[in-house]
């Protein structure tokens, strides 16, 4: 179908400039398929936002194609759904280049007001999103609301979270922690052994056009499209979005002699990511960075495969010259808490940063004897892969954190497809946490039950419950659930409730929530609401 029938086509369902509120992800689909993947909306500011969108111009330019002509796109931002008061607007060229995605950094807007957007080619309409700027600097809020999800594994099953969060109607945004993507071929990674959808492409994604294709094919799910449409996103990577267990020379599962040089392929990743996802990155490509909601919330996101040292176990956790974040975002990340006047501090953390030890001590608690047998002085850890392979960085971090008395520290973490609210205690602090932590389950990718192969109910409560007994400090754990957290934040407390879905292969089933923990301002000690 060619652009000008499109045109024809989307007057006739959208009534003209004026007539429409948002279309439905599903709607927009069939209407306009020049917009095939929606739009998406990203890091708000109190004076604007990022857009975005990808057009296919004509039937050659398929994602990772490097086909199909150059266009240029309209975009218009309104107060209202229908686009009767339009405040901001304006064309950017597009083209297979950066495959036909486009991402416009809108300012001039007022703030904490929500806004509708839109693009179009030719007069042929894209779905209208909805977004709102964040307020200003200075704002006193009463109340911060965040949707917060992780780990979305096409093949695993369906992306059902999304839809919930996006029918709530009371979110400001949706912080993403990372593994947006998977980049194994079909069959990889799968729910407990079955493919519920299959990727494209079957095979494991190493080139641009690679990523291009798995980009978009996760835009679209109409859950993401109607997610994305509906708030800003907040968004950082983990592994996933390039390869398994990253770090900065390699990854897990990645052969140079099969697959070429790593750095090729990590710049393949991230510009596909730069492409298709509406976040800000820095001129040197870094995406860590800090988002201010008033006097209320600062938001710092962190980047832990970036710049961290190889995976190391035994006693190598504990070099002091190995590191997650890489020394240059460690400063940065100091500096802003540190210097921080928002109330409370909120840490964008892909990586689960609370210690986790195995057996029934601690290791620092059998002192020379620990030394004597080689034990790492955090304890023997069960996943080297989070800040527990990195003990010099985290007790660095903590140790600032009581030293200039930054109170108010919430880290909110990803990865691990489970469910954690922990106290942050290092070697030296244990009966005195420094900061909390609330670790949201997967959208989609398997947990303990699933890698087992074993029904909920059984293994699960028995591993968190074990766990828990090693770990005074995490206060509780569950392990076999998938779906999604909220975080509420208020001058007095901030609390994350938990939501998991009944079934993660259903693309319709329901979610309930499970658990809620707070924490006060001025103490570090999480209470169970």
């Amino acid at each position: 179908m060619t652009v000008d029938a499109l045109t024809r086509r989307a007057v006739l369902i959208t009534g003209g400039a004026t007539a429409v509120a948002v279309v439905t992800a599903a709607d927009a689909r069939a209407a306009t398929p020049v917009f095939l993947h929606g739009v998406a909306s990203g890091d708000p500011l109190p004076d604007g936002v990022l857009l975005w969108t990808r057009v296919t111009p004509s039937p050659a330019a398929t994602p990772g194609s490097g086909l199909g002509p150059s266009v240029t796109v309209t975009w218009q931002i309104a107060t209202d759904p229908g686009f009767a008061n339009v405040v901001a607007g304006g064309s950017v060229a597009t083209g297979p280049e950066r495959d036909h995605t486009v991402k416009v950094d809108a300012r001039g807007l007022a703030p904490a007001t929500t806004y509708h957007y839109r693009f179009g080619v030719a007069g042929a309409w894209s779905p209208a999103g909805r977004t709102r700027t964040a307020p200003a600097a200075d704002a006193d809020l009463a109340l911060l609301r965040l949707g917060v999800v992780s780990c979305s594994n096409w093949e695993a099953g369906y992306f059902a979270p999304y839809r919930h969060l996006a029918a709530r109607g009371d979110l400001d945004a949706v912080v993403h922690l990372g593994d947006y993507i998977y980049e194994y071929a079909t069959g990889g990674f799968t729910a407990g052994g079955t493919v519920v959808r299959r990727t494209e492409p079957a095979h494991e994604i190493v080139s641009l056009a690679d990523y291009r294709i798995r980009h978009a094919q996760y835009k679209t799910d109409p859950d993401a499209q109607a997610l994305h449409a509906a708030l800003p996103w907040i968004i950082t990577w983990d592994d996933h979005e390039v390869a398994n267990d990253m770090w900065a020379g390699g990854a897990e599962n990645h052969d140079p002699a099969t697959e070429g040089s790593f750095a090729g392929r990590v710049a393949a990743a991230r510009q596909a990511y730069a492409e298709w996802m509406p976040v800000r990155l820095g001129d040197d490509g870094a995406i860590y960075r800090r988002l201010r909601f008033g006097r209320l919330a600062e938001l710092s996101m962190l980047d832990l495969r970036s710049y961290r040292s190889q995976q190391a176990s035994g006693t190598a956790v504990d070099d002091p010259s190995r590191t997650i974040t890489g020394d240059g975002q460690m400063a940065w990340l100091k500096q802003g808490l540190a210097t921080s006047t928002a109330r409370w501090k909120i840490v964008g953390n892909p990586d689960m940063i609370a210690r986790v030890d195995v057996g029934t001590l601690p290791a620092w608690l059998l002192g020379p004897l620990g030394k004597l047998l080689g034990i790492p002085a955090n304890g023997f850890a069960i996943n080297t892969d989070q800040w527990d392979g990195y003990n010099a960085d985290r007790d660095e971090l903590v140790n600032h954190l009581r030293a200039n008395n930054v109170r108010d520290t919430v880290f909110i973490t990803g990865d691990i497809h489970t469910s954690w609210a922990n106290e942050l205690v290092a070697k030296a602090t244990v009966s005195s946490p420094t900061a909390v932590e609330f670790v949201v389950p997967s959208v989609t990718s398997d947990n303990v039950n699933d890698f087992l192969g074993v029904p909920p109910g059984f293994v699960g409560p028995v591993a968190a419950s074990l766990v828990q007994a090693a770990n005074q400090h995490v206060k509780w754990a569950e392990l076999e659930g998938h779906g999604y957290g909220v975080l509420e934040i208020r001058p007095d407390a901030c609390r994350m409730d938990w939501f998991h879905v009944r079934e993660r292969t259903d693309r319709n089933t329901t979610a309930r929530r499970v658990k809620a923990y707070a924490v006060k301002s001025g103490v570090s000690r999480l209470i169970v609401q």
